[in-house]
């Protein structure tokens, strides 16, 4: 089954975010991590993964990406904080091997 994530980076706990939808989400970190695509995370150094979430309709992820970006900075902070309060990178944690075992 094919997967969709939105996810967002940022450059330092309570720094700027950038909100993005994919179908691969290691790829697509990799690249705002290496600067292999210029724009705005380029611009402002958002290298850290530091929120992601699976959807399995890319109409449902595109329209999720669409909403998270209308909602207001503290907003998007507390969901953030919510699944990761300390904003470490979770660019490790999508590239382990171990992570990526079903069970």
């Amino acid at each position: 089954m094919k997967q969709y994530y939105v996810y967002m980076m940022s450059n330092k706990k309570r720094g700027t975010i950038y909100i993005g939808v994919t179908s691969d989400l290691i790829k697509r970190i990799w690249e705002h991590k290496n600067g292999a695509s210029k724009g705005f995370t380029t611009k402002y150094n958002l290298k850290n993964l530091v929120y992601y979430e699976v959807h399995c309709d890319i109409r449902h992820a595109i329209k999720r990406e669409k909403r998270l970006k209308l909602w207001l900075r503290q907003w998007k902070i507390e969901l953030i904080e919510k699944e990761n309060p300390h904003w470490h990178d979770l660019y490790e944690k999508i590239t382990s091997p171990f992570d990526q075992v079903e069970g």
